[in-house]
This record gives C-alpha cells, structure tokens and sequence, in this order.
C-alpha cells in the first residue's frame, strides 16, 4: 500500500502534519518540494475545475429493489 503524508522539513527533521497508517516498519521515500514546485503544481491542476459537472440523483442512497432477496 502506498500512502502519502505532508510533512515539513527544517533544521535536519521531518515532522509529518498526520500520524502515518502503519504500524510496522515500512521502507520510506521523501521528494522535496518548495514553494516554487507547489505553484507550479497548482498551476497544472487547479483545484475545483469538475466543480458542478458532477450530478447525483434524488434517490441515489434509496435501496436497490433488485438486492432486496439479499438483504
């Protein structure tokens, strides 16, 4: 499983913003990023661009007829 946690770097330590979702020994990789790579990024993929293309219906959380034997 591959799991990403922001963290920060400074003074020779990463401190992680979460608790990581292990709980056994895990082999690590770190990429670096700095301020200059994050507004590039957001550049790339601006954060909202689907936003109100996507529809649910009314009854999308209704139960299904067809799973009724099952349940």
């Amino acid at each position: 499983m591959l799991t990403t946690i922001e963290g920060i770097y400074e003074n020779g330590k990463v401190t992680f913003r979460e608790t990581p979702p292990l709980k056994k020994r895990a082999k690590v990789l770190i990429t670096f990023m700095d301020e200059a790579d994050r507004t590039i990024i957001e550049k790339i993929r601006p954060l909202g661009t689907m936003k109100g293309t996507i529809k649910m219906s009314d009854d999308f959380n209704d139960s299904i007829d067809d799973l009724k034997d099952y349940m």
